[in-house]
């Protein structure tokens, strides 16, 4: 037994000094609390059209793909980028790889986490994804060096239900929501700072005066940019009171955009409204806050 933990380990020791863009799976084994059978094979569904979203869902290996900044242009920030899709998919291009490819245009190392989708029977629906996110910033500070960034400058994005998984994670940073394996859950994974596009479930859809308990603001979370639209279903009172908490508990540079029109889950793509330069404003903001600095 002992033989077979020991390769196990040097496994995915291996995979973890991977080439920059190389897939790396998060956990050495299963991950922590699933199910053999729960869900179906992985599966990928392309667009049906232009204005379609390529979808994955039955993600049971979550994993994070490294897409390096060019050694000329980087500043040693990263961004562990969060796709949406209720928990139940991840829209893995317009809120992913597109994502990424913005970040890399200026200095910025990204990384696109695929975790795990759909919800777990039984358990919340962030459960499973949170200790996904919490592992992949532990892995990303412990090879730090490894991948060209800095410990201190890394940060989480996040569309809709990947923006609440942002919103988990810089909220629920004191402890791991699993059990120890290595030193890369003895490092913190809170995030240096957290970009927060049209975040989902913060609020109640009907009685939108108060955030859900589970949220936890405290004076130690990392400074937020929110960008949200009026007509979105997500009710964009979520991201305002987040917003109005977070100086409440003075954190300084938080940076809220409330647009009027947009609606969900335009992620990159361009439109006519004025939300679409959300990428603008939160270039911006992250070097206004001095994280694109060399």
């Amino acid at each position: 037994m002992r033989i077979l933990a020991s390769s196990v380990f040097l496994t995915f020791t291996c995979c973890l000094l991977a080439k920059p863009s190389d897939v790396i799976f998060l956990w050495p084994g299963e991950a922590p609390g699933e199910k053999q059978g729960e869900v179906d094979a992985e599966l990928e569904k392309p667009p049906k059209n232009e204005s379609d979203v390529l979808r994955i869902t039955n993600v049971s290996k979550p994993s994070m793909r490294i897409f390096p900044a060019d050694p000329e242009s980087a500043n040693g920030t990263a961004v562990l980028v969060c796709p949406g899709g209720g928990y139940n998919i991840l829209a893995y291009e317009h809120e992913g790889v597109d994502v990424c490819e913005w970040l890399n245009s200026f200095g910025v190392t990204a990384i696109l986490l695929k975790y795990r989708v759909p919800r777990r029977k039984g358990r919340e629906k962030h459960d499973a994804p949170l200790q996904d996110a919490q592992r992949a910033m532990g892995l990303l500070r412990q090879y730090s060096q490894k991948w060209n960034i800095s410990p201190n400058k890394i940060g989480i994005l996040g569309f809709s239900a990947g923006g609440n998984l942002a919103v988990m994670v810089s909220t629920s940073f004191n402890s791991r929501t699993y059990s120890k394996l290595d030193q890369s859950d003895e490092v913190s994974c809170r995030p240096d700072f957290s970009i927060l596009i049209y975040p989902a479930y913060l609020v109640d859809r009907k009685n939108r005066n108060e955030l859900f308990p589970e949220v936890k603001v405290s004076a130690d979370c990392p400074p937020c940019f929110f960008a949200h639209t009026g007509d979105d279903n997500v009710p964009a009172e979520g991201s305002a009171l987040l917003y109005l908490a977070l100086e409440k508990a003075g954190i300084v540079g938080n940076e809220l955009h409330l647009y009027p029109f947009g609606g969900h889950g335009y992620g990159m793509r361009k439109s006519k409204d004025f939300v679409s330069s959300w990428p603008n404003r939160a270039k911006e903001w992250m070097s206004a806050i001095g994280v694109l600095e060399k």
